[in-house]
């Protein structure tokens, strides 16, 4: 038994570094090369902590509409690079796309709200620079345990933190970005609010699918 002090710290300072499932498995350049290696059918990993972000494009199916099949093609292209390279940055990696949302994973809920944030202004940017108000993104995020598992040949994870990160996003209104109450008290994550002067609004919202109220927090 050891006492909390000067001589544990020292002593747990010289282990050796280590890299966890939960960090190899959250890693875009690991995801990119191994894409097509998988865990067996049967193995699941549990992990007790992971953040979740599931984006979504408002209005996609009358952009199409509206603009024609390529030029939207191509927005949303540009949309999902640009995604692609934040969540990089922020230590995250894509887990799949669907239709024209994204399903992203985090090590740390601060990496997922720092990630969010950049991908809302790189939406006001594109915009910009085509002089329409074409791509309005939705943004939810959640943290919590999780299997990491093999769906459908691909590396996935499954869950009711993926569940209730999902139905977060779907509550999201254009250019939104809802968190629960997990994200938004993680001491980081917090940092990231005040030192940018944001201050999150709580709500309890009923999720379906859930059977109590989640708090939500809409971060302007």
């Amino acid at each position: 038994m050891w006492i909390a002090g000067d001589r544990l710290h020292d002593l747990l300072g010289k282990r050796r570094a280590f890299l966890t499932a939960k960090r190899l498995l959250t890693n875009q350049t690991f995801r990119d090369i191994h894409r097509t290696d998988t865990l067996d059918v049967n193995q699941r990993l549990k992990i007790t902590s992971l953040t979740f972000l599931f984006t979504d494009l408002k209005g996609s199916t009358e952009l199409y509409e509206r603009v024609g099949d390529l030029v939207a093609f191509d927005l949303v292209k540009e949309h999902f690079q640009i995604l692609h390279e934040i969540i990089a940055a922020e230590s995250g990696a894509v887990v799949k796309t669907i239709g024209d949302a994204v399903m992203a994973t985090f090590p740390t809920p601060d990496r997922a709200l720092a990630a969010a944030l950049r991908m809302r202004e790189a939406m006001l940017g594109l915009n910009e620079k085509h002089r329409s108000e074409d791509l309005l993104l939705k943004i939810g995020i959640h943290e919590g345990p999780c299997l990491a598992v093999t769906l459908n040949d691909r590396q996935d994870y499954f869950g009711q933190t993926v569940n209730i990160a999902s139905r977060v996003q779907a509550l999201a209104v254009s250019r939104s970005i809802l968190a629960t109450g997990s994200v938004v008290d993680h001491p980081r994550a917090s940092e990231i609010l005040q030192t940018d002067g944001i201050k999150p609004t709580a709500r309890r919202l009923p999720l379906r699918g859930i059977t109590d109220e989640v708090s939500v927090y809409e971060i302007p």
